[in-house]
């Protein structure tokens, strides 16, 4: 039997090389033409492919052959969105060029990876429309879950607004008794607590007047939460603070850490030390601080938090809390593809609330003084 070369002139008979794979050469190979050159139907290689159905073995080995040989492969996202699945999450957070965040992507990529599953990142810029929009689940079938880390918005508002794509909060929760239409899963570390014990390390070198850098004006917010720690441990320690050397930011960068330092210059010898809520801060405050004179920590100590690696090689080295980057990421990634996984409606009614463990680092930026003889970076 004869084929010919037009489009949709006969094709060949069981066993042969259908002429449109065969022109198409490097092109891509449909099921159809498998099915063909196999002599069956196409959903019998449907079923070949994706183990289902009864396929004799016969017709089995037949349709694994002509597979081979035409180098089928099969259309893994449609098969997946028919599946309902397409085993991809997404990873909103604020900023992708901010230290901790990158490194977080990093990892969390890694570790969806080993599960399964793919990560595209969406930077929300911490804008208030963007984090909605996440909240609200994208509304587009290509994402089977979110791990998100909002700023403009809190927990409240995201879960009056979330839509029934699986998610996973980083951050603490506001209220772990409101009733929700569904719940959402958070993972963090003990802000307060970890604040607190960095306060208490500044505390405990004999500093008596501390700052704090990067204060939030929203109770449930991460700023605000490290403030509370820091006043936690004044109260333990019997020491007052001052509030006016609680200071605000517009963000937690580099440049933020200088304006706050900048701003306070003409009293910054009322303080001897600062706790600044992340390490870009603290940085940019070191920045500052040595630009004018002020030296660290011999007049004024300086911690950071989410030991990112410039805070590692800093000059000097960065005292830091150090959230365990590698437990949030398995754990959000975990409690998210428990979501999606899991049967549909099947829903729990209540959420998982994970804190996970945290080091303090004592460094170079918050001793007393440099050691006599003493050389290099204490890493």
């Amino acid at each position: 039997m004869t084929t010919e070369d037009g489009a949709g002139g006969p094709l060949p008979a069981e066993g042969g090389t259908p002429a449109r794979a065969r022109r198409r050469g490097s092109g891509r190979v449909g099921i159809k033409d498998v099915a063909v050159a196999a002599g069956v139907s196409w959903k019998t290689v449907s079923n070949v492919v994706n183990g289902t159905g009864r396929v004799g073995d016969a017709t089995r080995a037949r349709v694994e052959e002509k597979i081979a040989e035409l180098g089928y492969r099969p259309n893994l996202a449609g098969r997946q969105l028919r599946q309902g699945r397409t085993n991809t999450l997404a990873l909103a957070v604020p900023w992708v060029h901010s230290p901790y965040f990158s490194l977080l992507a990093h990892i969390v990529i890694e570790v969806a990876g080993a599960r399964g599953y793919r990560v595209l990142i969406e930077e929300t810029r911490t804008d208030r429309e963007a984090e909605l929009q996440v909240a609200r689940g994208f509304r587009v079938q290509a994402i089977d879950g979110i791990i998100f880390s909002p700023l403009a918005i809190g927990p409240s508002e995201i879960a009056e607004v979330r839509g029934e794509t699986p998610m996973v909060l980083l951050g603490e929760r506001d209220d772990p008794g409101r009733d929700r239409r569904w719940a959402t899963d958070h993972v963090s570390i003990d802000n307060v607590r970890a604040a607190r014990e960095v306060t208490e390390h500044l505390l405990t070198t004999g500093r008596r007047r501390l700052a704090f850098v990067g204060a939030e004006p929203v109770d449930d917010r991460t700023g605000a939460l490290r403030v509370q720690g820091y006043r936690e441990a004044h109260v333990a320690q019997a020491v007052e603070p001052d509030p006016r050397w609680i200071l605000p930011v517009a963000q937690f960068s580099r440049p933020a850490g200088v304006e706050a330092v900048e701003g306070v210059l003409p009293r910054i010898d009322q303080v001897d030390g600062l706790v600044c809520a992340n390490d870009e801060l603290a940085l940019g405050a070191l920045h500052a601080l040595r630009l004018n004179g002020v030296r660290v920590p011999e007049d004024v100590a300086v911690t950071g938090w989410d030991n990112t690696e410039d805070g590692r090689y800093s000059n000097p080295s960065l005292t830091t809390v150090a959230p365990d980057l590698r437990s949030i990421a398995e754990t959000s990634v975990d409690r998210v593809v428990a979501q999606v996984e899991r049967p549909s409606g099947d829903r729990e009614d209540t959420e998982v609330d994970v804190v996970v463990p945290h080091r303090l680092l004592v460094r170079e930026s918050s001793r007393a003084a440099r050691e006599p003889g003493r050389r290099g970076h204490p890493l």
